[in-house]
């Protein structure tokens, strides 16, 4: 590419500029690499936001730089970006339009504008009061690092596994890891939202020294935050295969089970830290590991170790 000039896919028209800026300054990864990444990763990524409502997270002077999240579509988008309506959490007769990026040229729309993450709601726009999926986000509090994310994640798989639900695991990109639960049929925020809270409070109460529920971070020090409030219908999670703003173009990685506990065992950093060009390859191997995600329908049982789980208004 040059550094500006016009692109043409699938039938649009998309004029790009500053091609050969360096987003990533320690990778000197530039503008033109990341519209190239998300081409190339679109057949995977594509499905997970098709449909859903996007905050963009903003990097125009790079990831060392000034940032902004962007909730409301930007008003100067080409007229074929499409966008959804979403009441505003603090005032519900506000209505925010938030871009939704189902094509690739929509995709490269958004990677020109310095937008290197993309946090989709869990919900489609078609069904806001519908989550498609649970979630579960693990952060490690220091010196706890994402071997230690990846104990509690086997935890919890167990703990999920006993109430008949299968978990899939994807690195956040950053410092710790995600566990979805593919549900994908008629459930509410406030069933998810309830439901998750229990499982963490479960598991703290089970290893009080290594996990911890609560956000307070005088609470977190060497422990693993699971952090279940994410189910809500106001929230945006980061996307599977969304770059990270980190020094490295790192991303969010779906990532095998055997890989979590081999990374439970293993010392050092590096374990489950994926570049874009690595998480391409990838792809090739394993096709798209969080596919299920979409697709697989299970249901949330109405207890949880004999406790009922709230079907009332979510937990604030």
């Amino acid at each position: 590419m040059k550094n500006s000039g016009q692109l043409e896919i699938e039938g649009r028209t998309l004029k790009l500029s500053n091609l050969d800026k360096v987003l990533y300054p320690a990778a000197h990864f530039t503008k033109a690499q990341v519209i190239d990444y998300y081409i190339r990763i679109a057949p995977v990524l594509l499905p997970h936001l098709r449909g859903r409502a996007v905050t963009l997270k903003r990097y125009p002077d790079g990831v060392e730089g000034f940032f902004f999240y962007e909730k409301q579509c930007p008003s100067h988008r080409p007229d074929w970006i499409k966008t959804t309506a979403v009441a505003s959490e603090r005032r519900a007769s506000k209505r925010i339009d938030y871009c939704t990026l189902d094509d690739v040229a929509s995709l490269v729309w958004a990677a020109n504008l310095a937008d290197l993450e993309l946090h989709p709601f869990l919900h489609l726009a078609r069904d806001i009061s519908r989550p498609i999926a649970m979630a579960f986000d693990l952060d490690p509090g220091p010196p706890a690092d994402v071997r230690a994310c990846c104990r509690v994640a086997m935890w919890l798989r167990e703990l999920l596994k006993e109430d008949g639900l299968e978990c899939f695991p994807k690195t956040s990109g950053s410092k710790g890891l995600q566990l979805f639960v593919p549900l994908n049929t008629k459930v509410t925020y406030a069933k998810t939202k309830a439901f998750a809270k229990d499982a963490a409070e479960s598991l703290e109460r089970q290893h009080s020294r290594y996990v911890v529920s609560r956000m307070q971070k005088s609470m977190r020090r060497g422990k693993v935050l699971i952090d279940w409030s994410q189910n809500d219908p106001h929230k945006t999670t980061v996307c599977v295969y969304s770059l990270r703003a980190r020094p490295q173009p790192t991303v969010s990685t779906p990532v095998t089970w055997d890989e979590v506990e081999a990374a439970a065992r293993t010392r050092g950093m590096r374990a489950l830290v994926f570049t874009s060009e690595q998480v391409l390859r990838r792809i090739k191997q394993y096709g798209d590991l969080f596919a299920p995600v979409l697709d697989m329908k299970q249901r949330l049982p109405a207890h949880r170790n004999g406790t009922a789980i709230p079907p009332g208004n979510a937990i604030r």
